[in-house]
């Protein structure tokens, strides 16, 4: 652990070959947490297939990020490296039998046991994917046999058998219905969701982000009916050489988010901090994020807390990622940590001034270089001033 860095890629690499050396051969019998893949490159002719650990059992956790900061990074990083996948080429349109025992697994809510057999034995680097999680070697995959029985939730079973309901629609029910975000970017991704004619493949790292959109635009529906939070909110968490802030002010509801990269991190390999946001105002987003799919995790889960709290808000929320901190993960790195931070105690303020005096004692970046960056930042302090000067009276 003297490398710097907040985990040990080294012993998550090792530990992952030692599990993988059990299974060289053309052929792998083990418990799919459910893992499916679905690449993008090529697109609409995409590399499909599932992933399954040399392991029989309850392999559940392998795909389950929601419970992956309850764990070490090595011992994330080894599970996903274990992962081995099965590869075959797919048109997203097609149905055929490595697409339909793709899907029959993603349905599944329990790991299901699966026979995969390769044209030659898997092998390769891993999957490093700046959306998606890690995942193992591949192998070119001859056929896959499903061993076990897939348990389907009721409310999943209900989704895929309605062939008139909107892929959208059918993403929000089931998150009404407590279905966990990475399962519905699973299915969504295996075409299982949407209206008949328009069910077809979703690369991984499409679905992904798509979901978090779904649903945060879902939950803005309403909480651009809620009041406005009546006092500044600072929220921060440290995890695995990253810091996490947000700053929730009254206001009508406005978003920024704000990554710093500090050099010799995963996007940053020169000698300066590389800052970069995007943000929306009131009615959202017209074109994509230009910082990518974070912003879009890092809204649902700052969507989620608001609408728990029953109150709308300008919110902008920044990370710092430092020295060490050098593998591309996925964003669930950025939704869960989120999560973990709001559900913790705010510092609560009555000015923004006084919320930022106290964040700049936790950033290593200088306050002036988050200003510059933040457009709403920026417009929150030009409005506590126009408020003094007009002695407090609405405008």
């Amino acid at each position: 652990m003297m490398c710097g860095r907040p985990y040990c890629p080294a012993l998550a690499v090792r530990r992952a070959s030692a599990k993988l050396a059990k299974a060289v051969g053309d052929r792998l019998e083990g418990s799919t947490p459910p893992s499916v893949y679905v690449g993008w490159r090529g697109y609409p002719r995409v590399r499909v297939g599932p992933a399954a650990p040399p392991q029989v059992g309850d392999t559940g956790v392998f795909e389950a990020p929601e419970a992956w900061l309850e764990r070490r990074m090595e011992e994330v990083l080894e599970m996903r490296l274990s992962l081995i996948r099965g590869l075959s080429y797919a048109h997203v349109k097609r149905r055929d039998g490595v697409v339909e025992a793709l899907r029959e697994l993603a349905l599944s809510s329990t790991p299901v046991e699966v026979e995969m057999r390769f044209l030659r034995p898997p092998r390769g680097g891993p999957l490093l994917d700046p959306h998606a999680p890690p995942m193992g070697p591949s192998g070119v995959l001859d056929r896959v046999r499903i061993l076990g029985n897939p348990k389907v939730d009721r409310h999943v079973e209900k989704a895929y058998g309605d062939v008139d309901l909107k892929a959208s629609e059918a993403v929000v029910t089931l998150y009404r219905a407590g279905i966990p975000v990475s399962a519905i970017q699973r299915l969504l991704s295996v075409g299982a969701l949407g209206t008949a004619k328009r069910r077809r493949l979703v690369p991984t790292r499409w679905s992904i982000t798509a979901v978090d959109d779904t649903i945060s635009k879902h939950l803005l529906s309403e909480i651009r009916e809620f009041p406005w939070l009546n006092e500044v909110h600072l929220y921060l968490r440290k995890y695995a050489k990253n810091l996490f802030a947000a700053i929730l002010a009254p206001g009508a509801w406005s978003f920024e988010w704000i990554e710093a990269w500090f050099p010799g991190t995963t996007w940053n390999r020169g000698r300066e901090v590389e800052v970069e946001g995007d943000w929306e105002g009131y009615w959202g987003r017209t074109t994509y994020a230009a910082i990518g799919g974070c912003y879009y995790a890092a809204r649902l889960a700052t969507c989620e807390h608001l609408y728990r709290l029953r109150r709308q808000a300008v919110a902008v929320v920044v990370r710092e990622i430092y020295e060490g901190f050098d593998l591309p993960i996925g964003v669930w790195f950025v939704r869960e940590n989120l999560r973990r931070m709001y559900s913790s105690r705010p510092l609560r303020f009555d000015t923004v001034e006084e919320a930022l005096s106290h964040l700049a004692k936790a950033t290593r970046l200088p306050l002036d270089t988050w200003l510059r960056s933040s457009r709403l930042l920026r417009s929150l302090l030009t409005q506590e001033a126009l408020d003094a000067f007009m002695g407090g009276r609405p405008w």
